[in-house]
């Protein structure tokens, strides 16, 4: 197994404990008593100190995996303390199914109450004639240091006996240095160098990554802990956490793509994630720092938009907030030009319009400029998505002339418009005529499909893929998702100040969205068990706070 994968589940596992505690914690905290549990431990992770403030991406677990379990065991009912213990082998056999160690005898007795893994450079020696080697770098703290020392010499012992590699030991700096010098033709070792330093065990790919780590330690201005973008973005997020997320994008993108350099080394854009508990599930507070827009920007909302009065309550994924145009003004200055968050939405943007022949920025963003949402709900054909937009009229926009734009657009793409009534309502239809043969002989029927559907409603206009869902956006207000149980589950933990939500009924729309969106099924492949336990997933931004960008990310976890 290639160090590089090694690795890169590591971090994954990582998540996959910061998730899985939420999940365990979900049945538990909702009927226990103590339910004011705070979320996690205030502090931040001490090894970040190893880390160099260029790194591109560090993860930090900051509690015990088995306080965790203990917490969840103690204040758990009965019927659900199995149940509590089984997701918690599950996610141990996960962490360690590629590493040959055993957690209960190995790593357990030792193991402290943080662990920290980094990507610390991009290519650690810089040599063109190698390739691209990345260091990585892997901090635990231990409660037992002469156990942490027996399982290093038991790991190196049976190396040795393998006879795949020779043991060096080096002082560097007071701290001794142990790693292995490779024989010809050994394979991949799983442990190559590590030190103690005091009551921190540190991993790496290369004893390289160890000097670094050390210098990190000793110089203050090279350490992530003591960064000011990273201080910064941290007293951002006051709430108790149990892990830490830090990425710088330009470095990462470039480690994602094997390069030795980001693209664009003059940008500079950092997100922060704490995660924290909650009784219903596990909660991200994020901090993104980086672009041209600074200042300040209080949220714009202290509710719910009233546009998701028209969308179902059945709605698989849905989008609201207001002034669209104002939105996507601030999105694109707010971002680094050419940053990889930048390339990510403009190729979104193009995915999304070029079907439509409209430039949205230009053509749509401008008329919103008051409260909209836009939906996704299952269509009447298994397997098909309908979608709605809802926009609020402004004295600014002449709407009617706006629709009548569409219109235009949607004749000259082979559609003839029409007027239908609909729910004591006139909606304006777009539809194409086309032949089909019965089953039965050779007679043919005339079908009209439809692609799009409009309406003006109070202050409101409307659109729509399909007759059926403008019909369902049109329906009692009793039924739509604004008054629907699971939206308010869905926002219960985020703040009511803010820019608006994007919803995601995970248990609902898996599968559609997997079909519909490819990159959803991309996206589940590389985290799946993140998403074992998630019911919903709601964003919610809070604006902008000393040049820092808010958001909150809820995952609503339990058992489907």
């Amino acid at each position: 197994m290639k160090l590089r994968s090694f690795f890169i589940i590591l971090a994954i596992s990582v998540l996959i404990l910061l998730s899985g505690a939420g999940a365990s914690l979900y049945w538990i905290l909702g009927q226990s008593p103590l339910n004011l549990l705070p979320g996690g431990v205030l502090k931040e992770p001490i090894t970040a100190i190893f880390v160099p403030k260029q790194a591109p991406v560090m993860v930090s677990l900051l509690v015990n995996p088995d306080r965790l379990e203990s917490l969840a065991q103690l204040i758990a009912f009965p019927q659900n303390r199995r149940r509590s213990h089984r997701e918690f082998l599950a996610l141990e056999k996960q962490l360690l199914s590629k590493t040959g160690l055993d957690y209960e005898t190995q790593i357990q007795p030792w193991l402290g109450e943080e662990i920290t893994l980094a990507v610390t450079s991009l290519d650690f020696d810089h040599n063109p004639d190698n390739g691209v080697k990345p260091g990585y770098l892997l901090a635990v703290t231990t409660k037992d240091k002469e156990l942490a020392k027996e399982f290093l010499q038991s790991s190196y012992s049976k190396e040795a006996i393998a006879g795949t590699s020779d043991l060096i030991f080096e002082p560097y700096k007071g701290v001794n240095l142990i790693y292995q010098r490779l024989r010809e033709h050994s394979v991949n070792i799983r442990l190559s160098a590590t030190a103690i330093l005091d009551n921190v065990v540190l991993f790496a790919n290369d004893p390289r990554i160890l000097r670094d780590a050390i210098n990190n330690v000793q110089v203050r201005e090279l350490n992530l802990r003591n960064s000011p973008t990273y201080q910064e973005a941290l007293k951002t997020i006051a709430e108790p956490r149990i892990g830490i997320v830090y990425a710088n994008f330009p470095a990462l993108s470039a480690w994602l793509g094997n390069l030795p350099i980001p693209e664009l080394p003059e940008i500079t854009q950092t997100l922060t994630v704490a995660f924290s508990l909650k009784s219903e599930g596990l909660v991200a507070q994020t901090a993104l720092i980086g672009g041209s827009e600074q200042g300040e920007q209080p949220p714009a909302l202290s509710e719910p938009v009233g546009a998701l009065a028209y969308i179902p309550a059945n709605s698989v994924l849905t989008a609201a907030g207001t002034n669209l145009n104002q939105l996507w003004s601030q999105i694109e200055t707010g971002l680094a030009n050419e940053s990889p968050l930048q390339q990510l939405l403009n190729r979104t943007l193009i995915s999304v319009q070029e079907p439509l022949g409209v430039n949205l920025p230009e053509e749509v963003f401008p008329a919103i400029q008051g409260e909209f949402s836009l939906a996704l709900i299952p269509g009447s054909d298994r397997g098909k998505l309908d979608g709605i937009f809802v926009a609020k009229k402004v004295p600014d926009v002449n709407f009617s002339e706006w629709g009548e734009k569409f219109d235009q657009l949607a004749q000259e793409q082979g559609y003839s418009v029409g007027n239908l009534p609909l729910l004591d309502t006139t909606v304006t239809a777009w539809t194409k005529l086309s032949t089909a043969m019965e089953n039965k002989g050779n007679l043919a029927r005339l079908e009209a499909r439809v692609s799009g559907v409009h309406a003006e409603v109070d202050d409101y206009v409307i659109f729509a893929t399909s007759v059926e869902a403008m019909s369902q956006a049109l329906s009692t207000p009793e039924i739509t998702l604004i008054r629907s149980e699971k939206l308010q589950q869905a926002i219960a933990a985020l703040a009511p100040e803010n820019d608006g939500y994007f919803y995601v009924d995970w248990s609902q729309g898996e599968k559609l969205l997997e079909q519909k969106l490819p990159i959803v099924k991309v996206l589940e492949l590389s985290i799946k068990p993140l998403l074992n336990n998630l019911r919903s997933l709601t964003i919610s931004s809070q604006g902008k706070e000393h040049g820092i960008r808010r958001a909150t990310i809820f995952f609503n976890l339990g058992v489907r």
